[in-house]
């Protein structure tokens, strides 16, 4: 039987979902796949698997990241536009890097706030589906998944809250949220 790409869904009001992404592309990575990480809405912070993809870059060139974002948004905030062009952008970037077939596996991490935020529209995301290469696996990751994406999905997760140490006022904390 032949390998073909998966369209994948990470998704919940629980923790782990870039995660559980970025385990995926660490995996694909090592087992020589050319794996592209896109991620919506974050850009305004340092994250830690940005170091860390960088070092698996720095000993072959197979896996990249990409920050689009501006950080997170919120409804009402007045940065609504600027959101949605940074979201524009980046999505003419992951259609123009499946349109390339060059990688084996993207992942849109954080595509389904931007989506769910109406920074995406539903054309722009059956566009996105509709020129996906038949053997690229596409990983999406938030909350709030849309069930139209849900339809399309082979493999869909959700991450359930059950607690948290935000709810008991501990502040994010390096190296487990960032």
């Amino acid at each position: 039987m032949e390998n073909r790409g998966l369209v994948i869904v990470h998704t919940g009001d629980g923790k782990g979902k870039t995660t559980a992404a970025l385990g995926m592309a660490i995996r694909a990575w090592g087992n020589h796949l050319r794996v592209l990480i896109l991620q919506f809405i974050k850009g305004s912070w340092k994250y830690g698997e940005l170091e860390s993809i960088k070092a698996l870059a720095s000993i072959n060139d197979q896996i990249e990241i990409r920050q689009g974002g501006l950080g997170f948004s919120q409804r009402g905030s007045g940065a609504e536009e600027e959101h949605r062009c940074a979201a524009a952008e980046l999505l003419q970037t992951a259609m123009d890097e499946l349109r390339s077939d060059a990688w084996d596996m993207i992942i849109l991490d954080e595509f389904n706030y931007a989506y769910s935020f109406g920074f995406i529209s539903l054309d722009e995301l059956e566009q996105l589906l509709s020129v996906r290469p038949e053997k690229t696996h596409l990983i999406f990751t938030g909350r709030n998944a849309a069930q139209e994406l849900i339809d399309r999905a082979d493999l869909v997760t959700e991450m359930r809250l059950i607690k948290h140490p935000f709810q008991q006022g501990i502040k994010a904390q390096k190296g487990i949220e960032f």
